[in-house]
């Protein structure tokens, strides 16, 4: 490993960013290995380009800025997994002990994983309207603060209590659909909570393919019945829900706010979703991404 590029998220895991750079450090230090490091509001492409191996430090929002400089190059990201969900490293089973995080790294163990296009923008992980988007977008950061990813649980069950259909029209493999949505959920990678709770167990990172989800109920009982199948992977599409993979996506918009890998979006003009494959290499645990 040689011209290694530090991009440290001090505000991420309770700051504990700022104590896991300095183990980052020492490690590189001990492995001679050239480095420069900077905080995440330093990144461009200047800082990027002399470098061969990003080590992020912070959570997926971190991973997600970092994204758009590194697609379709052979420069490597690292993640020592330091926000409040950390899910893209729990699905390359990345353990969230700094120490453990840079043993992966020295393991060397490299995937090509998809990345799914959003407009301009990138996705690792998934975009969320409506609900999914409210929890992301709406729980205070000083819960999250005190509660870590158990803020989201919480700001989950008050949402589902004023739960709000809005009008979508997609359209994906040659078809139009109109529908009443109270949730959409495009996903690259499925996992919610660690690699335990997951919105598609076929939800792979490599495929080529990205899952669809729609829940069109109000009432909250029956919301949370429809979202227990899909995590139980009883994907079936009927009258309250629906469920399907494809490449390609774009729904129509006047003004949606959403969220992309848990970071607030506001949306404008149509939405446009392509998975471009393979097109990122990242150090791993998995052998099944």
């Amino acid at each position: 490993m040689n011209k290694v590029l530090i991009v440290n998220n001090p505000n991420a895991g309770r700051k504990k960013a700022i104590k896991y750079k300095k183990a980052v450090i020492k490690f590189l230090l001990r492995k001679n290995v050239e480095f420069k490091s900077i905080e995440i509001d330093e990144l461009d492409s200047d800082n990027i380009k002399n470098a061969d191996y990003i080590i992020a430090i912070g959570g997926d929002g971190t991973v997600n800025k970092i994204i758009p400089y590194i697609i379709n190059t052979e420069k490597v990201l690292a993640i020592i997994p330091c926000g409040t969900a950390n899910l893209l490293a729990a699905k390359l089973e990345i353990p969230s002990s700094v120490n453990r995080a840079l043993e992966v790294i020295e393991k060397n163990k490299i995937s090509q994983i998809d990345t799914l296009k959003v407009n301009d923008g990138f996705s690792i992980l998934r975009i969320g309207f409506g609900y999914d988007s409210d929890i992301i977008g709406k729980t205070p950061q000083s819960l999250k603060n005190k509660f870590g990813y158990f803020a989201y649980f919480l700001a989950g069950i008050l949402f589902a209590l004023r739960l709000k259909q809005k009008k979508y029209t997609l359209f994906y493999d040659n078809k139009r659909l109109s529908v009443l949505a109270t949730c959409i959920i495009v996903a690259n990678a499925g996992n919610m909570f660690k690699n335990l709770v997951s919105v598609s167990n076929n939800c792979a990172l490599k495929d080529g393919l990205f899952d669809v989800f729609i829940l069109k109920v109000k009432n909250p009982i029956m919301f949370f019945f429809e979202f227990l199948m899909i995590l139980f992977n009883r994907k079936l599409s009927n009258s309250k829900a629906m469920y399907f993979q494809t490449s390609e996506l774009s729904i129509k918009n006047e003004f949606i706010t959403g969220h992309i890998d848990g970071e607030k979006r506001k949306f404008k003009g149509d939405i446009k979703f392509n998975i471009a494959s393979q097109s990122v290499k990242i150090f791993s645990n998995s052998d099944i991404c």
